[in-house]
């Protein structure tokens, strides 16, 4: 029988995600597995809570992650602050923004989308206009949207909720890591991410983190959280112990994958000793180099400027090229993975991440270079 994971190759992960993992969190993931509520794994439960306390910017107790992809948070954020018949607004202006309101309205909530042109950002005049005339428990929006490139205006959003008197969900699965995310300064109540994109960690965990508002929701519901898995009032049993008093002991809910918390662990650690503004300013400037080279070229960027994230690009196919063959032609001939598009926008882009590990100038000028010879 053939041994499949010898015909794997490393690949340079320049797709929306995951990203190249750095040889710091490969040496952490494959260290001993030790039991889930082994007072070594407790400590290192506590510190990677810390960690993302100090990435998200928030002092809210309720920080931990979620033992699932960022699909996993999604739900998690959505399963515990509604019930039925609570009426949610979805600002929506990509693929992210979809989902989020087919699992809202999975639960029984009366969701509406307000919808954007996929490539531009979400109108925060436009929001206000809308909130003025009515009123909602739950307002969500994706930070940095993963299918079109479009980094959306959660800080000014983020008012506008607060006056209407609803709690702020914000989707940041791209975002964390690669730019500045401050929860609560814009007023987010809800928040969730993953761990497979700026964090240059291999898929498998969710930071989610909620405020004490959100927190008090999940509390006092009326029903019972309906997703036993991802029920944080039994969770939390775990991640913070009795009452969240510190050093408590844990109820045991579920087998926590060990070695991704470590993994996560010492991503969350290369990314705070390296420096967030450090950090942040790689990303910009990997996206500007690929920016230039791709213009150079001919190439066009979808998003205008102003609204384009760092670490996720979306291209404009050029008129008469096969974007598929070309991504194949990357893959096969030079091992490069970039993405396609999604929804309407299927066949006319190239979706290309520079996130965490892989926003790096070598990277960036290994992609332009292959581009030469493939199109």
């Amino acid at each position: 029988m053939t041994d499949l994971l010898k015909t794997l190759r490393e690949t340079l992960l320049m797709g929306p995600g995951p990203s190249m993992v750095s040889p710091a969190v490969y040496r952490a993931i494959a260290q001993p597995t030790i039991g889930h509520l082994d007072p070594a794994f407790i400590g290192l439960m506590d510190a990677v809570q810390e960690d993302l306390r100090s990435l998200l910017n928030t002092g809210n107790a309720l920080t931990l992650p979620i033992s699932g992809t960022g699909s996993a948070g999604m739900e998690t954020c959505f399963v515990n602050l509604l019930e039925q018949g609570d009426r949610v607004m979805i600002l929506s202006n990509g693929v992210f923004g979809t989902r989020m309101a087919d699992v809202a309205g999975r639960l029984g909530a009366e969701v509406e989308s307000m919808e954007f042109e996929w490539g531009t950002p979400v109108d925060p005049q436009l929001v206000a206009s809308h909130l003025r005339e009515n009123q909602y428990d739950l307002i969500a929006v994706v930070h940095a949207e993963t299918s079109t490139g479009v980094l959306n205006p959660v800080e000014e959003i983020g008012k506008l909720v607060r006056e209407n008197g609803a709690l702020l969900l914000v989707d940041s699965v791209t975002g964390l890591g690669g730019m500045p995310v401050h929860l609560d300064q814009w007023g987010v109540d809800a928040f969730y991410s993953g761990t497979q994109k700026c964090l240059s960690c291999p898929p498998g965990l969710s930071p989610v983190s909620f405020s004490a508002r959100a927190a008090e929701k999940i509390q006092s519901r009326k029903s019972r959280v309906p997703n036993w898995y991802l029920d944080l009032n039994l969770i939390c049993g775990y991640w913070a112990g009795e009452a969240g008093a510190k050093n408590s002991k844990r109820a045991y809910h579920h087998t926590a994958p060990i070695n991704m918390n470590y993994a996560l662990y010492a991503a969350l650690r290369e990314v705070l000793i390296e420096g967030t503004d450090a950090v942040f300013d790689r990303h910009l400037a990997a996206h500007r180099q690929l920016v230039e080279g791709l213009e150079d070229r001919g190439l066009s960027m979808l998003v205008k400027s102003p609204h384009r994230l760092p670490m996720l690009n979306a291209v404009k196919v050029p008129q008469g090229v096969d974007e598929a063959a070309v991504r194949s032609k990357l893959l096969d001939e030079h091992a490069i993975e970039i993405g396609a598009g999604l929804g309407p926008l299927a066949g006319k882009i190239w979706r290309i991440g520079l996130m965490g590990h892989t926003a790096r100038p070598a990277n960036v000028e290994r992609l332009l270079t292959a581009l030469d010879q493939v199109i």
